[in-house]
């Protein structure tokens, strides 16, 4: 059964609170407004500029770290850049017949598709939206950005009629060593067919406006928006179309879900230990909108003697706890600032095609800020909790608690006011 969560805020309450920006500073930041009287931290950017992701990459060397004739050679330049897709032949007990497609890309006869040949395709197909970028085993968010590419699908209808396709497997480059292959996979469903308001995978080839960096899994990377960061392989080469129905993903065989979507959950901003009496404390932070989305973000402050342990999820405190709830920041006014220059809201996915206004809030699989004001406390020492309340009701960690899908324990910040 869900957690039982706090009220939560009204619309007005909501749209009112705190315009604690999104993710790492140094860009254009949110425009909109705080409540009068509301805690205000620092303003962030709302996208992350592309050199502040935090990098998770594989390889040895890592691909983003080659320069001149290997870079050329490994076909990681705009100009070299190439992408296969071919019929996996595959077949066993279970799988009885190979896949097949009408017509194969390939390098061998040069029909492999070219990155002029994907951006025109984009000119008539192109998607852009914004998207958080987590790693199922890491603790923290690792950025945020406007990604642009073609659907999936619009890349695979190049190949004419499929058959006996269950399944679409990707890659990227990796050294060519058949040991430091890193790769991910879909259901043919989900690669060719989106649901009204849903995302589609995409082949990307811009971020924040611009071209995608080799740091960050360019000159073209496959972008999955409902799922972790494993799934939106970098440095894409090659797709197979497969009619073995079961998932190739490399996370798989180190004890992770392969389906596992993004999860909503909270986190918080790395932010001082000590304050000063008589001074109002206030923290930050921010929150992923998985699948369930997010009602709210609240915390739980809790004086704590020298010594003592955290309170963990389940035990006598947490259960007695009473949770409070934390403004969210709301949405722009006007994005202007906020998107890439020339990149209107109406023409990003999650937003109204005729007005420009988001139609969630957060934007499904993106991130925003969340601020607490704790006032002005006693001197002494302190621990506060923050935790994600989905759509659904669940109090993070609910409604999937293990790690195997996604790290999501309820963060705590300790502190001291003197």
């Amino acid at each position: 059964m869900p957690s039982p969560p706090s009220p939560p805020p009204s619309r007005r309450e909501f749209l009112a609170g705190t315009a604690a920006a999104v993710l790492a500073g140094g860009m254009r930041t949110s425009t909109a407004a705080p409540a009068k009287g509301a805690a205000c931290p620092i303003p962030r950017s709302l996208l992350t500029p592309a050199a502040d992701f935090y990098d998770v990459s594989r390889g040895n060397p890592k691909p983003h770290t080659l320069t001149g004739e290997a870079l050329t050679q490994a076909r990681l330049t705009p100009e070299t850049w190439r992408l296969e897709i071919v019929a996996d032949t595959f077949t066993d007990a279970l799988v009885k017949e190979p896949a097949s497609l009408d017509k194969q890309l390939l390098l061998a006869d040069g029909t492999a598709l070219d990155f002029q040949a994907l951006v025109k395709l984009g000119k008539q197909h192109g998607v852009r939206y914004l998207k958080a970028m987590q790693c199922l085993n890491i603790a923290e968010p690792l950025g945020q950005g406007l990604w642009e590419g073609v659907p999936l699908r619009e890349v695979l209808k190049l190949c004419g009629s499929m058959r006996n396709a269950r399944r679409i497997y990707f890659s990227g480059f990796h050294n060519n060593d058949p040991k430091q292959i890193f790769q991910s996979s879909l259901s043919f469903t989900q690669a060719m067919e989106t649901a009204p308001g849903e995302l589609p995978p995409f082949v990307a080839y811009r971020l924040n406006g611009e071209p995608i960096s080799l740091e960050r899994g360019g000159p073209v990377r496959m972008i999955i928006p409902w799922a972790h960061g494993f799934k939106s392989i970098k440095w894409l080469q090659r797709i197979a179309v497969t009619n073995d129905f079961r998932a190739n993903d490399t996370y798989a065989n180190a004890n992770n879900d392969p389906e596992s979507h993004l999860k909503t959950a909270a986190y918080i901003d790395t932010t001082t230990d000590k304050f000063a009496a008589g001074q109002p404390v206030v923290l930050s932070g921010r929150v992923i909108s998985g699948l369930s989305g997010v009602r709210g973000v609240e915390h739980w402050l809790r004086r704590v003697a020298a010594g003592e342990k955290p309170a963990t999820a389940g035990d006598e405190k947490w259960r007695a706890a009473t949770w409070r709830p934390c403004d969210l920041e709301p949405p722009p006014q006007d994005w202007s600032g906020i998107l890439p220059a020339g990149t209107a809201p109406k023409n990003v996915l999650g937003f109204d095609p005729r007005s420009g206004r988001p139609l969630t809030w957060p934007l499904r699989y993106s991130m925003v800020s969340w601020s607490a004001n704790l006032g002005t406390l006693q001197p002494g020492k302190y621990e506060v909790h923050a935790r994600a309340v989905d759509l659904n009701g669940f109090a993070q960690p609910e409604p999937r608690p293990l790690p195997k899908t996604g790290r999501n324990a309820v963060e705590v910040h300790r502190f001291e006011v003197s």
